[in-house]
C-alpha cells in the first residue's frame, strides 16, 4: 500500500500556471504507476494524465494534452504535475493514484490507493 499528499493547489488566473506535487510512502513506490485525476462540482473524477513505473510512458487525457506534463523522482518518492496555459474549466479537485499494475493506466479501477486531493480554481 502506497499513501498519498498532494500539494501545490490553489487559486490562478487564466493563462496562469501551477505545479502540484504527490509525496508518496512507501518502500514499493517505484513499482507503480502514477496518475493524476480530476473532478470538478458535480461531475465524475476523470483521468489527466499517468506515467509508468520508469517514467518511459505517459499518457494525457485529450483536454489537457500540450499543457500539463506529469513527471516522477523515484528517488524522491514523488510525482508531479506541471500545469501552464490554465484555463476556468481546469478547474476541479486534483487527486494522485497509485497503480501497481506498473503500466501507464487511464482508468480509475486500475488505481487502489488515493491520496486526499489538492483544489485548483482558475478564475477568468
Amino acid at each position: 500500500q502506497v499513501q498519498l499528499v498532494e500539494s501545490g493547489g490553489g487559486l490562478v488566473q487564466a493563462g496562469g500556471s501551477l505545479r502540484l506535487s504527490c509525496a508518496a510512502s512507501g518502500r514499493t513506490f517505484s513499482s507503480y504507476a502514477m496518475g493524476w485525476f480530476r473532478q470538478a462540482p458535480g461531475q465524475e473524477r476523470e483521468f489527466t494524465a499517468t506515467i509508468s513505473w520508469s517514467g518511459d510512458t505517459t499518457v494525457y487525457a485529450d483536454s489537457v494534452k500540450g499543457r500539463f506534463t506529469i513527471s516522477r523522482d523515484n528517488a524522491k518518492n514523488t510525482v508531479s504535475l506541471q500545469m501552464n496555459s490554465l484555463k476556468p474549466e481546469d478547474t476541479a479537485v486534483y487527486y494522485c493514484a497509485a497503480s501497481s499494475l506498473g503500466y501507464a493506466a487511464v482508468t480509475r479501477s486500475m488505481y487502489r490507493d488515493w491520496g486526499q486531493g489538492t483544489q485548483v480554481t482558475v478564475s477568468s
